[in-house]
């Protein structure tokens, strides 16, 4: 499987894409190449600014392409809940932004910053569109994970990290909830009979603005992947005819095996009442299943 290329995306033509966090990183790139095969990409990004120049620099690069820009605040149930009020069709759902390695930090509903971007915001992002994601055929949601997830441990009673932060376990908490998310999706959307493939993506250790080294900043590219690398498994996880469903994608497609943790039925549900109860976001679709 590792000949893969964008190359053999097919044709998007008709299908609608969002990319969060497209303005940047692997975002870029993935909107990219969806653009170039057909699809309308909406760039969801926080910064219009930033926005409205990666939906210019996609225009440029691929003409005639119908690329708009949605502002979105992951970190911000209310800019959520208006992001997704404004959107008409979505056939394929990249939930792709990601913050990581910072210092404890609160989102504007109270949740701590990693938790609350990565996984409390796509998951409610993920649930509101949900109506418009089981009305096309061949739906597909991927998440961007990372093999970091191997270090999150989540527990319940600590959500907030109130007691023992770290930049990096955090993160990997995040990120163990986004494949816990992924798969607990699968299940409930092939419970309900629904055609919705849910999909979790590894990127590898990819050069983007993600990890700041101040003036070292450059060595990233030295010792790291291109951002285009870092776009292909999400690419193949959202176009690839091989995916159906509940896979972890890794570099140059491969599949890989999510933890035994990330692969608990248990905690994935235990995870998904939470952030429900946390967003106000209840998946009605595949609720009753």
């Amino acid at each position: 499987m590792t000949t893969w290329t964008p190359a053999d995306m097919p044709d998007l033509t008709g299908k609608t894409a969002i990319v969060t966090g497209a303005n940047s990183g692997i975002g870029l790139p993935t909107a990219l190449e969806l653009a170039r095969h057909g699809a309308r990409v909406v760039v969801a990004a926080r910064s219009a600014e930033k926005g409205e120049a990666a939906v210019a620099r996609l225009r440029q690069a691929v003409p005639g392409a119908e690329i708009s820009f949605g502002r979105l605040d992951l970190a911000d149930l209310a800019s959520v809940r208006t992001f997704a009020a404004g959107v008409d069709r979505v056939d394929l759902l990249i939930n792709n932004a990601g913050i990581g390695m910072i210092g404890r930090a609160e989102t504007k509903d109270g949740f701590e910053l990693q938790f609350g971007t990565n996984h409390l915001g796509h998951f409610a992002l993920t649930g509101l569109l949900l109506p418009l994601l089981v009305a096309v055929p061949g739906a597909r949601v991927v998440t961007v994970s990372s093999d970091a997830h191997t270090i999150g441990k989540l527990d319940f009673d600590n959500l907030g990290l109130e007691r023992g932060y770290g930049r990096m376990t955090a993160y990997g908490r995040s990120k163990l909830a986004n494949l816990l998310f992924t798969l607990e999706l699968h299940r409930r959307a092939q419970r309900a009979g629904l055609d919705l493939l849910s999909v979790a993506t590894h990127p590898g250790a990819t050069a983007t603005g993600f990890v700041k080294l101040g003036p070292l900043q450059w060595l990233l590219g030295v010792f790291l992947q291109k951002a285009e690398a870092g776009a292909l498994p999400s690419l193949y996880a959202a176009t690839s005819p091989a995916i159906r469903g509940g896979e972890f994608v890794g570099p140059k497609a491969k599949l890989l095996t999510p933890s035994e943790t990330a692969r608990s039925a248990e905690v994935a549900a235990r995870l998904w009442d939470v952030s429900t109860e946390l967003t106000g976001v209840r998946f009605e679709e595949i609720s009753h299943h």
